[in-house]
């Protein structure tokens, strides 16, 4: 049923591309013939058509295993304490806000506030096509500059935060999980919630000792409930960490693994002295600051996916 509703997906795009490239034709014939047309009408179908091409293009760059699958992302505060746990938030906001204008559906997993402001941790899935696969571009420590607003003496600060994304996989798949190496932990859920959220031990957190991978669940009411998603999160991680043992490709394992400091970062958000947003991997170059961090993330993530290409060439 997956497979046909792709097929199907296929066959309704080629058909729109095919009327937008009409309607296009039947413009420029009204034009040669001598009628009036609207030149924002004309522009108005050749940038539907482009947006259409350009997001088409990017999908052909996405023939992974897992690309098609929806992500697992994971968010980290490195090097600058409250400076950094708010710095983690404005990435989480940034990731769920690219998701929605994706049609993405999301849902926060779990969620640690931070002490001041900010968080010291998020972890949150996506679901939808291909969520995973245009994820991966985010996979690494993002830097910020700016003038602090926790600094009285408002000092510019550089702030740092990982993102880890892993596909999120379905029972097809055996990962197998023994007993003996995982450690189950239960505690109070934080944050907002019900008065039952708040007051039982109804969050979950495994340990698994022979990756040290560790998941936690803590949105659901149910104690079972977040055990069944924090167990579906670890076999999402740990499929992702064997599949990367068996590619022996080392760039995503390596950018995990990264100090969360100075010199780790594959993209820089400046905000101060001046504004400019910059892949240190591709080189790409965005003014548009605040675009990007209300979601804006596809120039990016297109460009990722066009320099990966040639690299496997």
């Amino acid at each position: 049923m997956r497979e046909r509703k792709r097929l199907e997906e296929g066959l309704a795009t080629d058909a729109e591309l095919g009327r937008r490239v009409e309607d296009i034709a039947a413009y420029f014939e009204l034009a040669a013939e001598g009628e009036a047309i609207e030149e924002a009408d004309v522009r108005r179908e050749m940038d539907g058509l482009r947006e259409l091409v350009e997001r088409l293009e990017t999908q052909t760059l996405l023939s992974g295993e897992m690309d098609r699958s929806n992500a697992i992302v994971t968010i980290h505060p490195g090097a600058g304490g409250t400076e950094s746990q708010d710095w983690a938030e404005m990435l989480l906001r940034m990731f769920l806000r690219w998701c929605e204008r994706k049609g993405f559906a999301t849902e926060v997993n779990d969620l640690q506030p931070g002490d001041e402001a900010g968080i010291k941790n998020a972890t949150f899935s996506a679901t939808g096509e291909f969520a995973y696969g245009l994820l991966t571009s985010e996979i690494g420590v993002h830097r910020l500059v700016r003038i602090s607003p926790f600094d009285q003496q408002a000092r510019r600060h550089t702030s740092f935060a990982s993102v880890y994304v892993a596909p999120e996989i379905d029972d097809s798949i055996d990962v197998n999980i023994k007993p003996e190496d995982i450690r189950i932990d239960t505690y109070r859920s934080g944050g907002k919630g019900g008065q039952h959220v708040n007051t039982t031990d109804s969050a979950v957190r495994i340990t698994h000792f022979p990756t040290g991978l560790v998941v936690a669940c803590q949105n659901e009411r149910s104690q079972h409930k977040n055990r069944e998603r924090a167990f579906k999160m670890l076999r999402s991680r740990i499929y992702e960490y064997e599949l990367e043992k068996k590619r022996a490709l080392s760039r995503k394992v390596e950018d995990s693994k990264l100090d969360i400091d100075f010199g780790s970062q594959i993209r820089s958000y400046v905000l101060q002295p001046y504004r400019m947003i910059k892949d240190h991997r591709t080189k790409m170059e965005v003014g548009d600051v605040d675009r990007v961090l209300d979601g804006d993330l596809d120039p990016f993530i297109r460009a990722y996916l066009l320099m990966r290409r040639q690299e496997q060439k």
